[in-house]
C-alpha cells in the first residue's frame, strides 16, 4: 500500500540525504514551536502539540517518529529545543517528562492513522489529532501525577490545556488540508 502521507511520498526514491534533511528541518520546526509559549505552571502551553500533529499528518508514522525522536535527542544533548529554550536530560525527569514521551508516541500513532488514504478526511484527521492530544495529555498526567499527585496534575497539567488542544486540533487539520495539495503538486512537478 502506498502511503497517503505527502512528505513520505515526496521522499520515495530520493537519496537518503533528502530524508536526513527532512528529519533535521522537521526537528527544528518542533524546536521553534517549543519557543512559542504561554507561561503556565507547572507546564507551559506551547505550539509543540500542533507541530507534532502537523508533522504526523504530513509525514506518516515512521518519518514523524524519526523527526520527533531527533528533536528529543537534540534537546537531551543540550540544544535549547524545549519550552522556554530548556534542554538537557533533567527535563525528561521533571514535570514535562511525560509530555515529551507522549509526543513521540502520538507522532507515530497519529502518523500511522494519517497514512491511510481513508484517514485523510477532515473528520478522520480531526479525530486522529484529538487522539494525539489525548495521548500526550494522558502521558503528561501520568508522569506529573507521580510528582505532584493526581489532583494537582489534573488541575495544572491537563485541564488548562483542553481548550487549546481542541483549537490546535482544528488548526493542525486545516494546515494539513491546505499543505497536502501543494506538496502533491510539488511531487508531481519534480517527478
Amino acid at each position: 500500500m502506498t502511503t497517503a502521507a505527502p512528505i513520505a511520498t515526496l521522499l520515495d526514491g530520493r537519496p537518503i540525504a533528502w530524508r536526513v534533511g527532512v528529519v533535521l528541518v522537521g526537528s527544528w520546526l518542533l524546536a521553534a514551536s517549543s519557543w512559542i509559549e504561554a507561561p503556565m505552571y507547572p507546564v507551559p502551553m506551547t505550539m509543540q502539540t500542533y507541530a507534532v500533529l502537523l508533522i504526523a499528518g504530513l509525514a506518516g508514522a515512521r518519518l514523524a517518529g524519526e523527526i520527533t525522536f531527533a528533536w528529543l535527542a537534540q534537546a537531551a544533548v543540550g540544544l535549547p529545543f524545549l519550552a522556554g529554550g530548556d534542554a538537557g536530560l533533567a527535563r525528561f525527569a521533571g514535570p514535562t517528562g511525560g509530555y515529551l514521551a507522549g509526543f513521540l508516541v502520538a507522532a507515530v500513532l497519529v502518523g500511522w492513522l494519517c497514512e491511510r488514504r481513508r484517514g485523510r478526511s477532515w473528520l478522520r484527521l480531526g479525530a486522529a489529532f484529538l487522539l494525539g492530544h489525548a495521548l500526550i495529555l494522558a502521558a503528561g498526567f501520568a508522569w506529573l501525577s507521580t510528582l505532584v499527585g493526581p489532583q494537582a496534575a489534573w488541575a495544572g497539567g491537563v485541564a488548562p490545556f483542553l481548550i487549546g488542544s481542541v483549537l490546535k486540533t482544528i488548526l493542525a487539520a486545516a494546515s494539513v488540508k491546505l499543505a497536502e495539495p501543494r506538496l502533491r503538486r510539488r511531487d508531481a512537478e519534480v517527478r
